[in-house]
């Protein structure tokens, strides 16, 4: 499901960055606005990030191999990565760049209401977008907040697509102000102001998924509730207590379990088998994503 949910995200914001960007150049050409040379930029990013992770998802499927056993599956958050890096040279630092300049050298816009019906008509591509990632969002983080999703979510594309379309949808009420002062107070200004707010609020963002993503590249574990499932799981049966545990996801979807595990003394080699097949079996069950798993028997030695 969370694959899915991704992909149909991903495709809503690229076909809406894609018409947004090639309108925003238009816009640019007809009245100079700073904002709208920014939020082109930043269309043009967002378009080339949706590409980045369609082929994130695509490499992530390849089987494993000799040198890769354990597949390709961080891909996925490679390729986030990148995307998180790209928002932040393309679309952040080339804002604050343009509004730095055009706030020593202002220029009068020109057809500014042409500006004004190209931003307006982008906004509501880009809530069509927005609300598309918001809807698949829903469907895989469960009661948790909005921040506690972006901040434990081990599917790197959701989250990246949801602050991606916050960020665009909130750059375009940005620009929308500063052509809409500019215009009102007759003091081009205000459009730099605007591309500087952009370029403030693309960095913020950009600052988050690089945080998020370098984390899940690096690799994270289970969360408290995950781990808390698989220990109960783990801890039953012929399994005296588990004495250490470690987790780590190596893809979205698939993620390792090691543990060294207690068993009742003077169990048969054959018994023990059996027990630790059962014992993977009761985590798969209750954690699907348990793909990868290696379990070591040992002796309480606490107890001793």
């Amino acid at each position: 499901m969370a694959a899915n949910g991704g992909t149909k995200a991903i495709l809503a914001a690229l076909f809406a960055n894609a018409g947004i960007a090639i309108a925003k150049f238009v816009g640019f050409l007809i009245t100079g606005s700073s904002s709208m040379l920014a939020e082109s930029v930043h269309s043009v990013a967002d378009t080339s990030n949706q590409g980045l992770l369609l082929l994130g998802q695509k490499t992530a499927q390849r089987k494993a191999t000799k040198a890769h056993p354990f597949g390709f599956g961080r891909d996925r958050y490679f390729y986030s990565f990148i995307v998180a890096l790209m928002l932040f040279t393309l679309g952040s630092a080339f804002a604050l760049y343009e509004g730095v300049h055009k706030l020593q050298e202002p220029e009068a816009l020109t057809s500014p209401m042409v500006a004004v019906v190209i931003l307006v008509l982008a906004i509501a591509l880009e809530t069509f977008s927005f609300w598309t990632a918001i809807k698949e969002s829903k469907l895989v983080k469960g009661d948790a907040t909005w921040w506690q999703f972006i901040r434990q979510s081990k599917t790197p594309e959701l989250p990246v697509v949801l602050l991606e379309d916050a960020g665009a949808l909130f750059g375009l009420v940005f620009a929308l102000f500063g052509v809409g002062l500019s215009v009102a107070t007759g003091d081009p200004v205000w459009d730099a102001v605007g591309t500087i707010m952009i370029g403030v609020l693309l960095g913020v963002i950009a600052v988050v998924l690089i945080i998020e993503m370098k984390s899940l590249l690096i690799g994270e574990g289970s969360g408290d509730r995950e781990l808390d499932a698989i220990t109960a799981e783990l801890a039953e049966g012929e399994v005296e207590r588990v004495i250490h545990i470690r987790t780590q996801y190596i893809g979205p979807d698939e993620l390792l379990v090691a543990a060294k595990l207690a068993f009742t003394p003077g169990l048969a080699v054959a018994d023990v088998a059996r027990a630790i097949d059962e014992a993977e079996s009761r985590v798969r069950a209750k954690v699907p994503a348990a793909r990868l798993i290696y379990l070591e028997p040992d002796l309480d030695r606490s107890v001793r």
